[in-house]
């Protein structure tokens, strides 16, 4: 099934989105202002829209709410994807130029801000803080789990129980904080809105696993050839499975790769070849299979509604992606 088929069921939904996340960084400022549209052109799949509003789907109608929560999940989002062009010296995000690229990282950074603020503001004004706190938190477990891959990074010693804590926090937080706050929304029990943030929590682990096996396959996804996470230094689960099956020799080569030739295209291609060969690709496919059976799994306890079903649609359409 495509995007656009699941989109369907909430296609006005996701304009009336649009409409307040356009709304949501307007300013007064000539060159905040030209920015944020630069920003609202190059929008990316609505992922996590769509999470939100079929996550409230499953309780209830969506209204003015939802509409806030999933506002203010994308205003916090894409502050957060801004300081990390940042800090990665990236200069492409989604195909096109990143905003440190186009306006360098000073301008950057205070966008970045500048977004975080809206975001802030809109919980207050409509004195949404338990949503506030729901993204927040999010917010807060990304930054760990970057700090701690930074961290690991150096010393290139992730084992992998290490490795789900990261993407647990650097991905899996955000994803389950779209669901979490989507159930919020509609003021549900305390309960379900935690039952939806461990199924998005899940899910969320599945769909960087995910990410983690694209950059080994061939050819290029959009905005980040292969190999990017080599060239980064980033130790995904497919290089930990690969660190752990080799000798001691080949272990060293493979280290020395990441450390000191993370650069060369020959070097990366033949650290590419050894994940391949090795097995490491369908380690990886194993455990994104069994985080996403868990997710699907839990997702059949929630009432048998439409948007029950689109869940599932989108957590299989995010494992399923070829970029």
């Amino acid at each position: 099934m495509t995007l656009n088929e699941i989109k369907a069921p909430v296609d006005e939904h996701l304009k009336v989105f649009e409409a307040r996340f356009k709304d949501g960084m307007k300013s007064n400022v000539p060159l905040l202002d030209k920015i944020t549209r630069y920003i609202v052109k190059r929008k990316g799949k609505q992922i996590r829209p769509l999470f939100v509003f079929f996550s409230a789907g499953v309780f209830g109608e969506i209204g003015d709410r939802t509409y806030r929560a999933a506002t203010l999940i994308e205003l916090l989002h894409t502050a957060t994807l801004i300081h990390d062009d940042v800090v990665d010296d990236s200069n492409e995000r989604r195909g096109f130029f990143s905003l440190n690229a186009l306006w360098k990282n000073k301008i950057s950074v205070l966008v970045g801000d500048y977004l975080l603020s809206r975001g802030l503001l809109l919980s207050l004004d409509d004195d949404d803080f338990d949503l506030l706190r729901i993204v927040a938190n999010s917010v807060k477990e990304m930054s760990e789990g970057e700090l701690m891959q930074i961290e690991k990074a150096r010393s290139l010693d992730v084992e992998e129980d290490v490795y789900f804590e990261i993407i647990r926090k650097k991905t899996a937080s955000l994803i389950a904080s779209c669901m979490a706050s989507g159930a919020a929304s509609l003021r549900v029990a305390p309960a379900e809105v935690e039952k939806m943030h461990k199924i998005g929590e899940t899910a969320g682990i599945a769909f960087q696993i995910k990410d983690d096996i694209l950059d080994f396959e061939s050819g290029k996804k959009k905005g980040k050839p292969t190999g990017a996470d080599i060239k980064d230094q980033k130790l995904t689960l497919p290089l930990i499975y690969l660190l752990k099956t080799v000798s001691y020799k080949d272990r060293r080569h493979i280290i020395n790769t990441i450390k000191n030739h993370s650069q060369d295209p020959e070097r990366v291609a033949e650290l590419i070849d050894m994940v391949q060969d090795r097995g490491g690709i369908e380690y990886a496919r194993e455990y994104m299979k069994i985080y996403k059976d868990s997710a699907i799994e839990l997702i059949k306890s929630l009432p048998d509604v439409p948007s029950r079903h689109s869940l599932e649609q989108l957590i299989d359409f995010t494992v399923d992606r070829e970029q």
